[in-house]
């Protein structure tokens, strides 16, 4: 391979680092052409393209990239799996751990999720989980459950609040119609007018002089 070669192929792996935030390393020895081709058309429906690196140019292409995590993993026959940006992780983990149980050759050494550095233990467990659609659903359900039972118990005191204040006003309202200024009709007070009258009256009936039968 010329120089001019080499530092395309490293180019193309550094852009290859920086974008893809997953990617899954196995040792490939021991895999025929066609088992390649296989797996290769079989990652690509999830997002994924396998690809067999040149270990020298791929040290190169980490420390170029920031991917030092990626160095250790590099030793023997490689091949990487790089997850695009709408990959599903799940079925790639799936699809490599299926390849290596059928064809007894191909090991998977670990790789990169989201940036973090995981093991093969790791890609083993992640290919057990369900499918993605179906793992978002469990997600969003665990989180949406107690956040509805929050809410109700926002809800449920304020809502008896409110109703209690509405009585209340309806109540203050009701009393003010019936008793005008609150105090009951026969309790109120005789005026100064009425009771001279009522005097004067009593009066004049004394001192007329009674008829004579």
């Amino acid at each position: 391979m010329q120089k001019a070669d080499k530092e395309r192929v490293v180019a193309e792996l550094a852009e290859r680092l920086r974008t893809s935030q997953t990617l899954i390393v196995a040792d490939y020895r021991g895999l025929t052409m066609p088992q390649i081709d296989d797996l290769r058309t079989e990652l690509l429906k999830h997002g994924a393209k396998f690809t067999v690196v040149k270990n020298t140019l791929t040290r190169r292409a980490a420390e170029a990239a920031g991917a030092e995590q990626l160095l250790a993993l590099l030793e023997g026959p490689t091949a990487i799996a790089f997850l695009e940006a709408e990959g599903d992780p799940v079925a790639v983990a799936k699809a490599i751990g299926a390849a290596a149980r059928e064809t007894r050759v191909l090991e998977v050494r670990g790789g990169v999720l989201e940036g973090r550095s995981i093991t093969a233990a790791d890609i083993e467990n992640l290919g057990k989980l369900p499918p993605l659609d179906q793992l978002r659903g469990q997600v969003l359900g665990a989180v949406a459950a107690p956040l509805y039972a929050v809410v109700g118990l926002f809800n449920a005191p304020l809502q008896n609040l409110v109703g209690l204040i509405d009585a209340r006003i309806e109540q203050l309202g009701g009393e003010g119609e019936e008793g005008g200024s609150g105090e009951p009709e026969a309790m109120q007070e005789p005026t100064m007018e009425t009771t001279d009258e009522t005097a004067e009256e009593a009066t004049a009936s004394e001192a007329a002089p009674e008829e004579e039968s």
